[in-house]
């Protein structure tokens, strides 16, 4: 059966929705962490809980996913021969980025792949930058590029620009790109053959941060994709889990027609497909090799404003999609797998503060230390081996990189807490909100 995501309501209705089951959460974790305080109990069922957990991750760490230590020898099914290489549409939603959409489209409209069996639909959102014009001109030049143009009346965000391209596109694989994406020239020939498995409804490339070295932001968004690979590849391996990334996601034209399209009142498209398409018994793979590059905020307040829309984004997931993960609906391994990330991503942040200042208050220690210590310990060993994956170094270089990876990552703490508390009390309004793109090139 199709999810179906629902449209009829107004988005003020869904925000307001949202609103309220986000409190109601927060209200409930923080008279949990009182009673945890309160209780003589308290301080051993938290020990168990992360024990359970700790159980559990260990067996995601222990997965050894064939793909994850020879990336670039991966054994692909071939598709050449008697199965000619499937049809693909590149879709790119592009709102004020004339920094970039040139060199885009035409990396794009350049790859290795059968002229015949692929085209590009960029979508422009209204912009006021000229890259409307630019695109339009570009159309002259690549015949394989067809403009789409959206008016000031638009609505639905990247999301609504994707659905107003992907039903005139010929492609049974739809691949969505951002306007600053670098992107190999073979990536689709990669790509391609990992759908024949039937049950692969989605496919996303590891994504890599092309101006790494610029500062201390971009170094550590370089260690975050680097955990962010080695946890993607070690739950597709155990569990079925993946998740996409918006940029150089590849997804399978039937399975995101029974999602009815991308959602248009949710702010990370991404990360809701991901929920839809688990939820529809469809799998999403992961492919490490070749990269995506994209371009690394690079100033703290565009982190900040980045990462709120991101954290905002997964969050809502939980809030939208619950009835039906708490139905089972994905599966016990995929449902055990949301539950512990959803307590070690979300659960975590949204009871640091309570718990901190409780203990305070009765002079005790914060009665989730255990697992916030185990989710650091185990985010640190995720970076370390990630990046050994990702860098030809040592060991111990890579164990350095981490620690100042590790300490990058605390952002995520304030972030997530501050995201969580905010939609409690205040509905957010849906509009695009995007990353201003400059153009940057990968370092030498």
């Amino acid at each position: 059966m199709a999810i179906e995501v629902v449209t009829d309501v107004s988005p003020d209705h869904i925000s307001e929705g949202r609103r309220l089951k986000a409190l109601t959460t927060l209200v409930f974790l923080w008279a949990v962490t009182l009673v945890l305080h309160e209780a003589m109990w308290g301080s051993l069922l938290v020990l168990g809980l992360t024990v359970l957990v700790a159980a559990y991750i260990v067996r995601i760490a222990i997965a050894n996913p064939s793909y994850a230590t020879s990336p670039n020898k991966a054994a692909l099914p071939s598709v050449q021969g008697s199965h000619p290489w499937p049809q693909v549409s590149l879709l790119v939603a592009a709102k004020n980025e004339a920094a970039v959409i040139s060199n885009l489209v035409a990396s794009l409209c350049s790859l290795d792949y059968p002229e015949e069996r692929y085209e590009l639909w960029v979508i422009d959102d209204n912009s006021d930058d000229g890259t409307g014009k630019i695109l339009d001109q570009l159309a002259q030049k690549y015949p394989k590029l067809k403009v789409l143009h959206r008016g000031p009346e638009a609505t639905g965000g990247k999301s609504g620009a994707l659905n107003l391209a992907w039903p005139r596109a010929t492609g049974d694989i739809l691949a969505v790109f951002d306007a600053d994406a670098q992107v190999p020239a073979n990536l689709l020939k990669r790509v391609a053959p990992l759908f024949t498995n039937e049950q692969t409804g989605a496919i996303q490339v590891r994504k890599s941060i092309v101006n790494s070295e610029a500062n201390f932001w971009t170094q550590g968004q370089a260690a975050e994709m680097a955990l962010d690979r080695y946890y993607q590849e070690q739950r597709s391996a155990r569990c079925g889990i993946g998740e996409l990334r918006g940029n150089g996601q590849f997804v399978r034209r039937a399975a995101i027609a029974q999602c009815g399209g991308w959602n248009e009142v949710t702010i990370t498209d991404d990360l809701d497909l991901t929920v839809q398409l688990h939820l529809n018994q469809w799998n999403i793979g992961f492919l490490s090799s070749p990269t995506v590059g994209e371009e690394g905020v690079t100033s703290g307040m565009a982190l900040w404003h980045q990462r709120n829309r991101w954290a905002e984004g997964g969050y809502q997931r939980y809030l939208d999609y619950w009835k039906l993960l708490i139905r089972n609906r994905l599966g016990w391994n995929k449902s055990i797998d949301m539950l512990v990330y959803w307590m070690l991503q979300y659960m975590l942040p949204m009871v640091a503060m309570p718990d901190l200042l409780i203990a305070i208050a009765l002079r005790q220690p914060p009665v989730f230390a255990p697992l916030t210590t185990f989710a650091v310990g185990m985010s640190y060993w995720g970076m370390t081996m990630g990046i050994l994956r990702t860098q030809k170094i040592s060991l111990l270089l890579a164990m350095v990189k981490a620690a100042k990876g590790t300490l990058y990552m605390t952002h995520w703490i304030v972030v997530m807490a501050f995201a969580t508390t905010r939609m409690a009390v205040r509905p957010k309004r849906l509009k695009w909100v995007k990353t201003i793109h400059d153009g940057e090139t990968a370092s030498a």
